[in-house]
Parts: C-alpha cells; structure tokens; sequence
C-alpha cells in the first residue's frame, strides 16, 4: 500500500482540478459518496478518503483508504518474541521527556487520518517548554506568506490545512508560540528530487538559527531516517536533513500502527498492546520498537489504540479534557440534514477554517460540535449548501 504514497503529487494536481468544479469544501457525507461512485479516476479511493477527512467524517475516510488495498496483516513467532521484549510508555509523556535532548524531531501523518493531527497538537505545548521554537509543516503552501501575522489557517493556506484538525493544529501552535514555516517543493518535482528540496529549505532555517528547536509534520515516508521503502529516492526527507546537518532527528511514525476502518485490517501488534492511549514501546537497554529487529526506518513507531466514540465522535478529538461537546439547539435548526460549522470569531469572515463541523440527519440525532473555549460563529447549511441560520455561542 505504501507505493499510493508516492502519488501525491498526481493527487495533488487531481484536487487542482476538481477544485474548479466542487465548489463546496465542505460536504454532505452522501455528496462525497455519490463523487466517489462516480468517479473513475483509479485513485479515487485516496481522494475519497481525504474528502470525507476534511468534512470531519472519520471512520468513513478510513473505511475508504481500505478500498486501495488494506490486507490482513499477521506478525511472525520471532515477531511476536521480539515485540514482547519490550514494554509500552505513554508516548506522549515519552516524547516530550527526551525531546528535552533533541533538536529535530520529526513526525508524521497520513493525510486522511485526522487523529495524527490531534496528537501532535497533543505534544505543542511540552516541546515548546522545552525549547521548540520552530514548527514546519509539509501541508503549508508557500503562497501563505502571512500565516504567522495573521495567526490563523485560510482556505488558500494549503490542500490539507482546510482539514478542522490539521487547522487547530496550527492555531494552537501559533497561539503557544511557535513561528510556522513551511518547506514544500514549490514547483511539481517528484520523488528522489522532492525529498532533496524539503530538506534543503529545512536545513536553510536550521543554518539560519543554530541554537534553535525544530518540530517537523511531514507526510508517510518523509519521516524515514534511514532506507526508505521507495528505493529511488535513495534518502527520504529526514535522511537527507540528517545528512546535510550532521544532526540526528528524533523520527516518529504514526501511520504503520493506526487503526483501520475494518477491525479485520488492524495489525496485531495493536490488539496484543490493547491500550486506551497512544503508545511507544521500549525496551531495558533503551531501545525504542520500530517494527523488526532489522528495521532502521524510523526511531520508533507509535501505536494507537482502538478510537472509542461518544455520541458518535472520536473520544480523541476531546484532547484530554480541553474541548467540550456543544449540542445545536433543535431551534436553530429549520430543516433536516444539515452541515454545521464552528468559527472561531471573525474567521468566517476572512475565508477561515471551521474549528469542527457537523453533519446532523434528523432531530434524533446526537452527534455534538467538540470545541475548545472561546467565541464562535455557527453557521446552518441546508442539503444545497444554502445558510439558513447563523449565531454565536460561547464555550466557557
């Protein structure tokens, strides 16, 4: 499945296209259902399932990545005598524990799993008490020059910016502290060539403040330190950042052991850990688990557990008690279904991204908005995409 990963760049050009006929960004999930039917490019299950992650539609973009490929993954006797070998930690806590000794450190997403991006928000403020100062994201377009004045994502900012999760990441980062950079090719080089220019414009900025801390979100394979799976491209991005610094970054890989929207694709390794939260396994001598004992790929690999749902939205989205659930009054609410999005005050108006959004089918529904503190503009979309109703509300 891993050999999708290197068709980005013609998914990217495919959005680009049909950018100029969905004028919607965010849809009905029967929309997104309907465009992958009918669709017969023979990728559109990867763009299917960034739709429905950017519509906040969760288990549907796993259930749809599945599509492409996802086979039953079985661990080996020595596998398993290995895996054993080790103990879990809770990676978060483990993360920011030794990213007090480190100054790069890499970690990555797969673009239609949004639980990546809420971990990672997880980690902002640890690693920015311990001297992280600069955070580069690989979804940030090179067109948003003003991101880190205007403190918040637009719709132009990137492809996968426009995904809530991935636009709260870079909120909160920006409200910790951190200065956002991106480092993207900025023209349609591809393979061995996009890996060697990411980590050019990275080194740049490192060169450029020596005595500073870097926190990288990259995309699948970029976060490969050592030999990656696409033999062509020689290094991956964080091989050749290390190469051209001469430092070693901390590389995390989140994608081998996430779930997967049929219980029957997980990997074992997730159910022999059977935890309630993200963790790296860690061995008397130190050694982080990062798949075989002969794999050099990545430092480590974390393992998420089973996501848990409550009224119908991942338990994760929560953020450990930092976001509240906000029920729509039935009153504001004409007619049946409809899409409503979160605002955060005065975004809305400057072409912003919804902090959460919401499908609701009819009045039985339970499924609520999860928000963090603040003030937001809600804005009621009608099965056309038509507003039919918008207010304020303020989580306390």
């Amino acid at each position: 499945m891993r050999l999708l990963f290197n068709f980005i760049f013609i998914l990217l050009f495919t959005v680009k296209i049909t950018a100029q006929i969905k004028k919607e960004t965010y849809q009905f999930s029967k929309d997104i259902e309907n465009k992958i039917d009918e669709d017969t490019l023979a990728w559109k299950y990867q763009i299917g399932a960034t739709d429905y992650s950017i519509s906040e539609y969760y288990l549907q973009a796993l259930k749809t990545w599945d599509k492409i490929g996802s086979g039953i993954k079985t661990i080996t006797k020595q596998d398993s005598l290995y895996f054993n070998s080790f103990k879990k930690v809770d990676a978060k806590e483990y993360i920011i524990n030794r990213s007090k000794n480190e100054k790069i450190i890499i970690i990555n997403e797969a673009h239609h799993n949004s639980r990546h991006r809420v971990f990672t928000t997880s980690l902002l403020q640890g690693l920015y008490d311990n001297g992280y100062r600069f955070f580069g994201l690989e979804a940030l377009s090179v067109s948003d020059s003003l991101i880190n004045k205007r403190k918040f994502p637009i719709i132009e900012s990137g492809y996968y910016t426009k995904e809530p999760q991935m636009a709260n990441l870079i909120q909160d980062a920006i409200k910790i502290g951190f200065k956002l950079f991106e480092y993207e090719v900025s023209d349609d080089s591809n393979g061995k060539e996009r890996e060697i220019i990411q980590a050019k414009n990275i080194t740049k900025l490192i060169n450029e403040n020596p005595n500073s801390k870097f926190l990288i979100h990259c995309g699948y394979d970029h976060v490969i330190e050592g030999t990656p799976q696409n033999k062509s491209w020689g290094k991956a991005m964080a091989g050749r950042l290390k190469e051209y610094t001469n430092l070693d970054p901390f590389t995390i890989d989140q994608v081998a052991y996430s779930e997967k929207g049929d219980i029957k694709f997980i990997n074992p390794y997730i159910k022999i850990v059977n935890s309630d939260k993200p963790i790296i396994m860690v061995n008397e001598s130190g050694k982080l688990f990062n798949g075989s004992e002969t794999n050099d790929q990545t430092d480590c690999k974390i393992i998420h557990p089973l996501t848990e749902y409550v009224n119908e939205r991942p338990n994760w989205l929560f953020l450990n008690g930092v976001r509240k659930e906000y029920s729509i009054p039935k009153s504001k609410i004409p007619e049946y279904p409809i899409l409503a999005l979160a605002y955060r005050k005065n975004e809305f108006e400057q072409n912003g991204i919804p902090a959460d959004l919401i499908e609701i089918f009819n009045n039985e529904s339970k499924i609520n908005l999860i928000l963090e503190k603040g003030t937001y503009k809600i804005i009621i979309k009608d099965k056309n995409y038509k507003i039919i109703n918008k207010f304020e509300i303020k989580i306390k």
